[in-house]
């Protein structure tokens, strides 16, 4: 949903364009007058002196008006001046003219009101420079003065005016989240019922989610709903070169928010100064730590009776400061999920709302299809889809576009510039055949999705193996068969072209095979010889502190870690060696598929791989 934001500064920015414009205007103004003065303007037209005096002297001139050497000349048939000569600085008789003439000439003392203006514009200009200059250079070193003032002043932004405000109603999924905020929003509505029981206010709560999951939508809903102020900042927005900076900004935001009470601040990834406080190497005045104990003391001082709830959010808890956690400070933690399958589709039907689709539009089976994604990838979805449907002209978003716009999310875009040999070609073809003969016979894989020898993203080919349904847990078996099926591209590769045919492409499979089987042994504790251990390496902290922390285990330990990554990835590959020797002839069937149609859906790889057999000795568990 779209939240319309304050104005303010747009306003400030109307004014100052406003007051230049104004500035200038009274400048060009004067000018005008000046030039008006100096310059009058002249509608009578030029002729030769010794024209005028012709004339004159024939009797066909009523009057000469002479000013200076100006002359304007009156023709004997008119009433006013209708021509303009100039004369020399001699009297006009000498330029010729008789003196017994019939013609009148009047002559009038020259106006000093141009050289007047013209001396007084000499003497004022300059000065007027000078005083802009000035004015100019006081109003930037005030600026600069009052930016030196408030560089301690909070940058936090307030919210809570908004016309259209964003409620739990406007937030698809996220059920169980909602509901665990629903008693912060009870809280701040009615206060009073609580504080008759004894009930304290929850000083913080903290939101914990993987990225694009929807935190500070949520943050923002729980204003919306209490209908208080809402003051939000960034983590990273505390801290500044200078120590101190940081402290005196969090004071500033806490004095604001406490004469708003009850209000709301929300903090976004407040991993950025509330990291886990080093071992002092790096001395025990950093700007970072003082940020964070001025933020503990705020939350949980001598002063506890304020109405002030502290939202923050973060995708990284594990570095928080244990002080920063404790009940007193972040009383609650939310934890806010993956949307799974209702709550996916419910978020693709707010992000169509205002998109026009067609009846091939299916939300439901692209809800289906993207289990692991966040609310952040479908809006992007949504997103796409409307790009690439605008981009062919057309006036609905069909089920192609969705199709389109999902495997570009997914799995990157298609790039059909890259040319490829016909060698590199076979290779890709039998390298992605190997991945989906070994997903499609192994019992506890996913089913292919999607093969295709087209490069997209940073790779060659894709093999794509999406879940029928979404999943909580994953066993050792089926993570045996995802590093099977991650090692099928290379076995193919060696079956066809030997030991030294084997290239580069199985590089990114390799490294994401040594990562599960790592992961297997050190967090899950699925190691044979280290069954049911974990040992957890924390990657948070200073730099100073990973220097000086010893690792969780001793070096006997890493060397069986490293025997236990090996023998999985050693049963791997015997694994996918025995599945692809079992089904030789279907790998050539498969790879000539590719290379003729490039990609094939899941029924057409099924269709082909019919009749494909599991070796016995490439079975774990009957």
């Amino acid at each position: 949903m779209a939240v319309k934001m304050p104005q303010r500064n747009g306003k400030n920015r109307i004014s100052q364009i406003l007051r230049f414009g104004l500035f200038w205007a009274i400048i060009i103004f004067v000018a005008l007058i000046f030039y008006a003065t100096l310059f009058p303007a002249s509608n009578l037209k030029d002729v030769a002196l010794s024209d005028v005096v012709r004339r004159a002297n024939d009797g066909k001139i009523a009057q000469l008006e002479i000013q200076g050497n100006d002359i304007k000349i009156t023709p004997k048939d008119q009433s006013k001046p209708t021509e303009h000569s100039v004369k020399e600085s001699s009297s006009i008789y000498e330029q010729g003219l008789n003196k017994d003439a019939k013609v009148e000439v009047k002559v009038i003392p020259p106006s000093t009101t141009g050289e007047t203006m013209w001396n007084l514009a000499v003497m004022v200009v300059p000065v007027l420079i000078i005083v802009v200059f000035f004015m100019f250079m006081m109003r930037q070193a005030q600026g600069q003065n009052n930016q030196a003032m408030g560089f301690g002043k909070s940058k936090a932004r307030l919210y809570g005016q908004d016309k259209e405000k964003v409620l739990f109603t406007d937030i698809a999924g996220n059920d169980n989240a909602k509901q665990d905020l629903q008693e912060v929003v009870d809280f701040l509505k009615h206060p009073k019922k609580y504080k008759d029981l004894g009930a304290k206010i929850p000083k913080g709560v903290l939101l914990v989610g993987n990225p694009g999951t929807g935190k500070t939508m949520l943050a923002r809903a729980v204003a919306g709903e209490a209908g208080v102020p809402f003051f939000s900042i960034s983590g990273s927005e505390f801290v500044e070169m200078f120590v101190g900076v940081g402290a005196s900004r969090v004071r500033d935001l806490f004095s604001k928010a406490k004469k708003n009470a009850p209000c709301i601040i929300f903090i976004d990834e407040i991993d950025a100064v509330g990291r886990k406080r080093g071992s002092g190497m790096g001395g025990g005045h950093d700007e970072r730590e003082q940020t964070l104990n001025q933020i503990l003391v705020e939350m949980d001082g001598f002063d506890g009776e304020t109405n002030v709830i502290v939202l923050a959010a973060t995708n990284r808890a594990d570095v928080l400061d244990p002080a920063l956690l404790r009940p007193g400070r972040f009383d609650r933690r939310v934890t806010i999920t993956l949307p799974e399958r209702k709550d996916r589709e419910a978020i693709l039907k707010v992000h169509f709302k205002k998109k026009p689709t067609d009846e091939t539009v299916d939300l439901d089976k692209l809800a289906a299809k993207t289990a692991g994604s966040s609310g952040a990838d479908l809006a992007n979805m949504a997103n796409e889809a409307a790009i690439i449907a605008a981009r062919r002209n057309k006036k609905k978003i069909s089920n192609d576009e969705l199709t389109e716009a999902f495997e570009r999310v997914a799995i990157g875009p298609e790039r059909k510039t890259k040319i490829m040999n016909d060698h590199e070609k076979e290779l890709t073809a039998y390298h992605e055949a190997g991945h989906a003969i070994v997903g499609h016979v192994l019992p506890d894989s996913d089913p292919v999705h999607k093969v295709t020898i087209i490069p997209r993203g940073g790779t060659g080919g894709v093999t794509w193996f999406l879940p029928p349904e979404d999943k909580s847990y994953t066993n050792v078996y089926e993570f045996k068969d995802i590093l099977a099926r991650a090692m099928g591209g290379r076995i193919a590769e060696q079956l066809i072209y030997g030991d030294d045919g084997i290239t580069t492409g199985a590089g990114s499979d390799l490294r994401k095979a040594t990562e599960i089987a790592r992961d297997m042994v050190i967090e899950q504790g699925m190691g044979k010889g280290l069954r049911d251990q974990v040992f957890h390496e924390d990657n948070g902290g200073l730099m100073f502190d990973k220097m000086t922390r010893e690792r969780p285990y001793s070096d006997e330990t890493a060397k069986m870690i490293d025997e236990e990554v090996a023998q999985l990835i050693t049963e791997a590959k015997h694994r996918a060696m025995l599945v692809l020797k079992e089904n030789r002839s279907f790998l050539d069937k498969l790879a000539e598929a590719l290379l003729k149609e490039e990609t094939l859906e899941e029924s057409e790889v099924d269709e082909i791989l019919k009749g494909t057999k599991l070796p016995k000795e490439a079975k774990l568990h009957s």
